[in-house]
């Protein structure tokens, strides 16, 4: 008697080449207003203005899910920027409103990994995408952390799950 192996379909392998399992795309979105404070003299957003709203777009991500970013200075660490990229498509300009949206994509040990897109209101148009990664830093000692401590772990697990 054969087995019931002989009689499973198998797929061949090319059917799965080029798959990778990917979490859905799940992105923070925090809407903002430019206002006058935001622009140059032509009414045009200030290039630094976007970068100030994506740290605004990560503070209430973590805000979302119930961490304000003080309880993370308290359990003595910081999330300083090392890294950004930023790519400009269109300028927003005065009065505009858009969608700020943000995701943590990557924690490989204390680095962590933000995306960002900055898009009108119906998701038509692409204003900015940019890149973010932060490290943990021992407030005490001033150093990276070379280990997240497990409440802080545990916190930030929840943004990239």
């Amino acid at each position: 008697m054969a087995s019931s192996e002989e009689f499973i379909p198998k797929l061949p392998t090319s059917a799965i080449e080029g798959q990778s399992i990917q979490k859905p795309e799940i992105w923070f979105e925090y809407v903002v207003r430019a206002h006058p404070h935001h622009t140059d003299y032509a009414g045009v957003v200030w290039h630094g203005t976007y970068i100030s709203w994506m740290e605004e777009a990560r503070v209430e991500m973590l805000r979302s899910i119930g961490v304000e970013f003080a309880e993370l200075v308290n359990l003595g660490c910081d999330l300083p920027v090392v890294e950004l990229s930023v790519r400009y498509h269109k300028p927003v300009k005065l009065g505009m409103v858009v969608v700020v949206k943000t995701r943590m994509v990557n924690t490989e040990g204390v680095r962590l990994e933000w995306d960002y897109q900055i898009k009108s209101l119906d998701g038509q148009e692409l204003y900015v995408t940019a890149k973010v990664i932060l490290v943990t830093v021992d407030l005490k000692k001033g150093k990276i952390m070379r280990r997240l401590p497990p409440p802080i772990e545990a916190i930030l697990t929840k943004l990239s799950t």
